[in-house]
């Protein structure tokens, strides 16, 4: 995992070659800079498979949720970021909530989500691991890399 990019100067050297994800994502974990290779989960508002995959080893990939943009209730919370910090994981993009929004900060975890809901999930572990999702104008693929920072987040097909 690299932390010396900026998504701007990212885009200034690479243009269209990079998908910009147009969903405003605020910032929750205390890993502001981060980067890595894509897995992904679709799940609504069920995040027993979003714990599952964070309990494996992550290798320095970001785990990409789409959670339907349901503000409706948590994905993820400290437990999970935890053992996601144990587990090697650079970061996780949340297309929905989390909470323990404070503990997060404190943890060296990327965590990006649209807000907050102390609300639990359901935990069936219902959803679908690792195959493409889409949101905010970008397919996130598993295997490609994203690159996020304080400015957004840069998606391509290959490591920069």
């Amino acid at each position: 995992m690299t932390t010396d990019f900026t998504t701007a100067d990212l885009i200034d050297g690479h243009g269209d070659t990079l998908r910009s994800c147009s969903t405003q994502f605020r910032q929750f974990g205390g890993r502001a800079v981060f980067s890595g290779p894509i897995r992904t989960v679709k799940c609504h508002e069920d995040n027993g498979l979003v714990k599952k995959v964070l309990n494996t080893p992550g290798e320095g990939a970001v785990l990409v949720v789409d959670g339907g943009g349901s503000l409706r209730s948590a994905l993820m919370g400290d437990m999970i970021a935890e053992a996601a910090v144990a587990h090697g994981w650079a970061g996780a993009v949340i297309h929905g909530v989390v909470r323990d929004t404070v503990a997060l900060g404190g943890l060296d975890l990327g965590v990006k989500a649209l807000g907050s809901n102390p609300r639990k999930s359901a935990k069936d572990a219902a959803g679908v691991l690792d195959g493409p999702v889409v949101f905010g104008d970008v397919t996130f693929v598993p295997g490609e890399w994203l690159y996020s920072d304080h400015d957004g987040i840069v998606v391509n097909a290959e490591r920069i």
